[in-house]
Parts: structure tokens; C-alpha cells; sequence
């Protein structure tokens, strides 16, 4: 496994190096923000540890440049000295799937990064298939009786979201936190817009299987009608 870290301490870089050998996990340090997504648009992680302050900037950066252009399926644990209720539920909305307060109890990070790996694993296998639609993890792809439909990035963590949370009624801010970030700056419009390609490029109509229903002034739903007629 292939960790990707944010991180400038010496002190704490000199522990993970000898952490994750010992654990015989590839890893790459990384002591400032902008070298690191840079990184992360030229290289593949399977895992990103991210310190909370770094000199020119949080993590909290990344963690929306992850979640908006990465992937949100990638596990990220964030390891800080703060540890307050605020700062932890701010930092799991935000995008993290775990967090981590600094202490001396290295293999309790290592054990947590283990789980988040098994846990990521299990959830998901490289493939999930919703009828004749396909959603391949590893490409960022989805196919429709096999043929590929050419999703963006962001239509694509859109549309896999919506199967991930079929049948249930989403709001426009819900999808534009989870899909463009919590505070993305973004005219809930660009919602519609995403909605409508996906219409077109999944074939997503009122007579097939799947269709996207609009609840005007709210949000919308993917809805199986096979599941809706017993609704």
C-alpha cells in the first residue's frame, strides 16, 4: 500500500519513516501544501495521512481539492494536536474519514490506518454494479451495458453518489458539500447543470430503470422503479 503524507515536522516525519517501514508500507512525505497536490495530480495513493497546520496553509485544502478532484472514495486520516468536539467534527465534515489527536501512541495510528484500509476495502470492491450500469473505482468510470459515457471527475463522483444513496431525497447544498466541498463557493445551479448530464449520458429517463426525479425548489432522488413500486 502506497501512503501518501502531509507533513513537515522532522521529528514526526523521522517516526512515520520508521513506522510504516517497520509496517512495510510505500510512503512519500510531503512538507507543504502546494507540493502536495501536486503530487497528488501527477501520482496515485491509496491512503493520505494529512498534519492539520502546515506553513502555508491547513489540510483543510486538501482535503476539498481531494474530495472535489481526487477521489471520495481515497481513506484520509487527519493527525493534529487539537483536540476539542469543534475541531474533530469540523474536520470529519469537511471530508476525513478518520482523526487522529498527536501522542506518543505511534501503533495506534498504525492500527487505525489498518482499519480504515480494511474497512475501505470491504465497502467496495473495484467494481459495483447497479443493474447495466457499472461504476469501476480504480478508472473513475461508468458504463451502461458496457459502453463507457465519458464522465467528468465531478460527474462522476455525483453519479456515484446518487446509486450510493439511491432512493433518497438530496438537496442541492447536501450534493454541492459532498461532491464541491463543504464551503465551495459554488452556485447551487452548477448542481442543475451536472444533473442534466448525467440525464443524458446515463439515459437516465421516467420509462427506464433508473431516472433522476426533481423535487422542484429542493433537490432530487435516483430512484430504481422497480424499488418505487413497492415504495
Amino acid at each position: 500500500m502506497r501512503l501518501g503524507i502531509l507533513e513537515d515536522e522532522p521529528t514526526q516525519i523521522a517516526i512515520y519513516e520508521l513506522l510504516f517501514s517497520h509496517a512495510h508500507y510505500q510512503c512519500e512525505i510531503f512538507e507543504s501544501i502546494a507540493v502536495f497536490l501536486q503530487a497528488l495530480k501527477e501520482q496515485k495513493f491509496d491512503l493520505l495521512v494529512l498534519d492539520w497546520m502546515l506553513p502555508d496553509g491547513t489540510a483543510e485544502e486538501v482535503l476539498k481539492w481531494v474530495r472535489g478532484n481526487y477521489s471520495w472514495h481515497i481513506p484520509i486520516i487527519c493527525v493534529t494536536s487539537r483536540d476539542s468536539e469543534a475541531d474533530v467534527v469540523h474536520v470529519l465534515h469537511m471530508g476525513a474519514d478518520d482523526y487522529f489527536v498527536k501522542s506518543t501512541r505511534h501503533f495506534e495510528l498504525l492500527a487505525r490506518i489498518e482499519s480504515l484500509t480494511r474497512r475501505n476495502r470491504e465497502k467496495q470492491s473495484s467494481v459495483a454494479h447497479f443493474g447495466p450500469y457499472a461504476i469501476d473505482y480504480d478508472n473513475q468510470e461508468i458504463t451502461v451495458a458496457g459502453k463507457n459515457t465519458g464522465l467528468t471527475q465531478k460527474e462522476f463522483s455525483l453519479a456515484n453518489y446518487l446509486f450510493q444513496n439511491q432512493n433518497k431525497l438530496l438537496s442541492r447544498i447536501h450534493l454541492l458539500e459532498k461532491i464541491w466541498g463543504l464551503s465551495a463557493e459554488i452556485d447551487t445551479r452548477t448542481v442543475d447543470t451536472h444533473i442534466s448530464r448525467l440525464r443524458n449520458k446515463l439515459q437516465f429517463t421516467p420509462q427506464s430503470q433508473w431516472d433522476i426525479v426533481t423535487i422542484y425548489g429542493y433537490g432530487y432522488r435516483l430512484q430504481n422503479a422497480k424499488v418505487a413500486e413497492f415504495a
